[in-house]
């Protein structure tokens, strides 16, 4: 392995310092040991670029795959969406043409009931009309019997004061004969 520091250096420093020789080489072996485990540690969550490459081959195929499950399932998904909107338009047409259907029934039946309706109106109207010609001619019914009456009753008061006029005459007359 490599190191990255210059133990002698390191080594002579310390003895500088006020270490003895034997207590710096033991200190720099320490570091040694302490630096070589944290390597092994950090190179054990490593990878080689050999192992990236490899993995990174791995993902690519694994995505590979998953994009052509996806296209697949797309297409899949796409024909059932489609097949399910067709569906929908054939079910909106048959409701549009129920709901005509049954708007064309309403107006009929509405027609026909204002044309019911009209011809009742007007067959009451023709009935009040007979009724009022029918009460109007007997009205004038009415009146011209009671004119008749009425003619026949100045006809019998006339004769009655013809008759009565008649016999006062030929009584006074009478009366007169006698006193003369």
């Amino acid at each position: 392995r490599r190191l990255y520091f210059d133990t002698h250096a390191l080594v002579c420093l310390l003895e500088e310092n006020g270490f003895t020789t034997q207590q710096s080489e033991v200190i720099v072996s320490a570091l040694v040991k302490i630096m070589n485990t944290n390597l092994d540690m950090i190179y054990k969550d490593m990878v080689t670029k050999v192992q990236q490459e490899i993995a990174l081959q791995q993902v690519m195929s694994h995505i590979g795959g998953v994009k052509k499950d996806m296209i697949i399932l797309e297409k899949s998904e796409f024909s059932a969406l489609r097949s399910e909107n067709e569906k929908i338009k054939l079910e909106l047409q048959q409701i549009k043409k129920q709901v005509t259907d049954e708007i064309t029934k309403v107006r009929a039946d509405n027609k026909l009931n204002l044309n019911l309706e009209k011809s009742r109106v007007k067959e009451l109207h023709a009935q009040q009309d007979r009724a009022l010609t029918q009460t109007d001619r007997k009205i004038d019914t009415e009146v011209a019997d009671l004119k008749t009456m009425l003619e026949s009753h100045k006809l019998d008061n006339i004769k009655y004061l013809a008759g009565s006029v008649f016999t006062c005459l030929t009584v006074a007359l009478g009366f007169y004969r006698l006193w003369i």
